[in-house]
């Protein structure tokens, strides 16, 4: 019998994701009062056999499935995932990463778990992708209240989920101590519930730290200069997120000598691209060199168009620029057009509008164009 249930289990394990899905752990769980405790159950083995982890996954991590002294559980719950389209290779990363989840109960949490869940909006796909995320708190019938707030917040399950991959912190934290009282900050920022769901994604902490942590963040961007219903105002909270105080000063003045700019000039340059912060002193210092010494151009200039400093040196700013200059040496653009708004359009348009027209006059255009793209030389 132990072994006839083993081969229900590895079968649903490798059926494809596809297949029909049924619930199989009822058929397993109602097998159960025929299978009594194997003294000669060894959890390594069933890691590795039934589970699919390797022998040094299993080795791992079976020290937290020693008490286990029969499969019955064990097969219930992989029956338990089978039956949400889970695949062998994802049921062996999820034990890896949460062999405790071999424990939790089908029938008094995860069913009721996925229940709630599916009640609040959930696909079983998307459920499937939650349980891999975050096996830990899934085997916690909270969860679902927890997705009940964040589900409004976030706008759509997808959009929780991609918040999720980047962090599942959200569903660890304490929602009336620290994550409420941070989105009510936040909304009072003027910052909507799309700004916080975004900041999220890339802030995946913003939510789930000490309230006063993310009031220091606010009171960081609003003292270089940026309010709070500028629409630069969630940008800037980002750049500041991942920065102390120390090295927004030392990156301010790092940027002031790079660029040869006043504190008047930095500090507009800041406001304008507060991704300026972010970026390494190696990846301006190569963009100043080539935007004064190629194309010329002044500080002031450059100041009050900072977002020309975001752009890819060798996938735009340096490709464009010789691409303009060829078109003006052979008279085929006015000499007097700006280099910041042909930076500034989508790679479509400037084919459209600079390289496409002149295939006739200029036939290698497009081919010497594209080698510069790619790091070529131009001669």
């Amino acid at each position: 019998m132990l072994h006839l249930r083993h081969c229900i289990v590895s079968c649903l394990l490798s059926s494809p994701a596809t297949s029909p899905i049924f619930p199989l752990h009822r058929l397993l769980s109602a097998a159960a009062p025929a299978v009594s405790a194997n003294p000669g159950f060894a959890a390594e083995e069933y890691l590795v056999h039934t589970c699919g982890l390797t022998r040094a996954q299993a080795l791992k991590v079976s020290a937290k499935t020693s008490h286990i002294k029969s499969p019955t559980n064990p097969d219930a719950v992989l029956a338990f995932l089978a039956d949400l389209g889970l695949a062998g290779a994802d049921v062996a990363a999820l034990v890896g990463k949460d062999p405790l989840f071999l424990c939790a109960g089908v029938e008094r949490t995860l069913s009721p778990v996925v229940v709630g869940l599916t009640g609040l909006g959930l696909s079983r796909s998307e459920v499937a992708r939650l349980v891999s995320l975050a096996p830990d708190r899934f085997r916690c019938r909270s969860i679902v209240s927890k997705l009940q707030y964040y589900l409004p917040l976030f706008g759509s399950p997808e959009k929780l989920l991609r918040a999720l991959k980047n962090g599942t912190n959200l569903l660890s934290s304490d929602l009336e101590r620290l994550v409420k009282p941070n989105v009510a900050f936040l909304r009072g920022c003027r910052l909507g519930d799309c700004d916080v769901a975004k900041l999220c994604l890339l802030v995946p902490w913003l939510l789930s730290t000490n309230p006063e942590r993310v009031q220091a963040m606010v009171a960081c961007a609003e003292g270089l200069g940026v309010p709070r219903e500028s629409m630069m105002f969630r940008h800037m909270l980002q750049a500041v997120s991942l920065l102390s105080k120390e090295k927004i000063a030392a990156k301010l003045e790092s940027l002031k000598n790079m660029f040869r700019w006043s504190d008047a000039e930095v500090r507009i340059a800041v406001c304008k691209a507060p991704k300026l912060l972010t970026k390494s002193k190696e990846a301006l210092q190569s963009r100043s060199n080539f935007l004064f010494s190629n194309v010329g151009l002044a500080p002031a200039y450059i100041a009050h168009r900072p977002a020309m400093l975001t752009y890819s040196l060798e996938g735009r700013v340096r490709p464009r620029y010789y691409a303009l200059k060829f078109l003006k040496e052979k008279g085929l653009l006015h000499k007097d057009r700006d280099y910041y708004s042909t930076l500034m359009i989508s790679e479509k348009e400037f084919m459209e509008k600079f390289v496409c027209p002149h295939k006739e006059a200029a036939p290698h255009l497009a081919e010497d164009y594209a080698a510069v793209c790619r790091g070529k030389v131009p001669t």
